[in-house]
């Protein structure tokens, strides 16, 4: 039998293996196959080779079935966790409760948009009202900078003509504001930062 030719090998019935692919240094596909005639062979199965080492192939049924398996154990977890969020009460019904929206809560107040403080009519009307009672009540004191000691300021009807220029920028606030001030334009409104 050592000696025979090919064509008498394809003579043969029983369990064969093949060559069916090579990729000379790192693939080789094998197929074990049951052969009942010359024209007619059963594949059983199929193996790889792949850089010395050999891997058997998986069969159709159990792709598909291992597919199926990670398919449905994902869905299954799914609705395990919706489950977990559902909450009944006979007076109340079903409702959602998640474990993260408590946690979210707490974090509201330290994370809170800034709010604008007012409207822009609320805005117009205090500063109207504002330059109403400045203008009744001026003030007793004036401060050049921040932080400096606050200087008295004396409130006369008729200015005297400055003899300095230091002396007339320290006098023009008091000057200004002993004088009744013109109606004045609403402050402009304030526009929202982008971000």
């Amino acid at each position: 039998m050592q000696r025979l030719t090919l064509e008498h090998l394809n003579q043969m019935v029983g369990v064969e293996y093949i060559l069916l692919h090579a990729q000379e240094p790192i693939l080789y596909i094998i197929r074990k196959q049951q052969r009942q005639s010359p024209t007619q062979v059963i594949p059983l199965a199929d193996y790889y080779i792949i850089v010395g080492v050999v891997y058997q192939a998986p069969d159709l049924g159990t792709v598909i079935s291992s597919r199926a398996l990670s398919a449905v154990h994902g869905i299954q977890s799914a609705f395990d966790e919706a489950m977990s969020y559902c909450r009944y009460h006979p007076s109340k019904g079903y409702w959602w409760h998640f474990k993260d929206q408590e946690e979210r809560e707490k974090a509201k107040p330290k994370s809170k948009k800034k709010e604008e403080p007012s409207s822009l009519f609320q805005r117009q009307r205090v500063d109207t009202l504002l330059l109403d009672l400045r203008s009744k009540f001026p003030p007793t004191f004036y401060q050049p900078k921040p932080g400096e000691k606050p200087i008295p300021v004396e409130v006369k009807k008729e200015p005297e003509p400055p003899t300095e220029t230091v002396k007339q920028e320290e006098r023009e606030p008091a000057t200004k504001s002993s004088a009744p001030a013109p109606p004045s334009k609403p402050p402009p409104e304030k526009r929202a930062r982008l971000q």
